[in-house]
């Protein structure tokens, strides 16, 4: 009975497993019939394990199957978008992986770049210091030079100042 309506049921297993799974559910049938001769026995009750009884347990196997493949097959398919979800995040962690090996690459060249640029304007730095010296020392040497000469001008012009009286005095004589 339970071959013929599980043999057009759909299920995920092979034909070994499903002859297995019907003669288990005839195992399970007899088994109910015993248990229910067994229960008479024992409590003088009856009980009745009938074709519709039968028919109900297959229906409910059937109804069951479908619900827990419906929940597996949802489970299965987060999975794979998981799964496709990880794939993806590794071939874009692998991309830019690459981007970075050219960028460090860029970067090297550019610290290169800069590292000549900041030796240039180090040695001219230190040019521009030097001459700066020797221009403050030659600033120094004028100045010094300034200062002499307006001593000596004060000089004259306090001899001038004295001889003026005497030139004055010889102009008003020559009138």
């Amino acid at each position: 009975v339970s071959e013929h309506f599980l043999s057009s049921f759909d299920m995920d297993c092979t034909a070994d497993t499903k002859r297995e799974i019907v003669r288990c559910m005839g195992s399970f049938q007899d088994g109910v019939a015993e248990k229910c001769s067994d229960y008479f026995q024992r409590y003088r009750r009856c009980t009745h394990v009938t074709p519709k009884s039968y028919l109900s347990f297959i229906q409910g196997y059937k109804t069951t199957y479908r619900e827990k493949h419906a929940e597996v097959q949802t489970l299965a398919d987060r999975m794979n978008t998981g799964l496709e979800k990880l794939k993806e995040a590794s071939e874009s962690v692998a991309a830019l992986s690459r981007e970075l090996e050219v960028k460090e690459k860029e970067l090297q060249i550019a610290n290169e770049k800069a590292d000549m640029v900041l030796k240039e304007v180090t040695v001219k730095a230190q040019a521009a210091e030097k001459v700066k010296g020797e221009v403050q020392k030659v600033k120094d040497k004028a100045q010094a030079i300034v200062d002499s000469i307006s001593v000596d001008k004060a000089i004259a012009e306090g001899k001038l100042e004295a001889a003026k009286p005497a030139l004055e005095e010889a102009e008003a004589a020559l009138q």
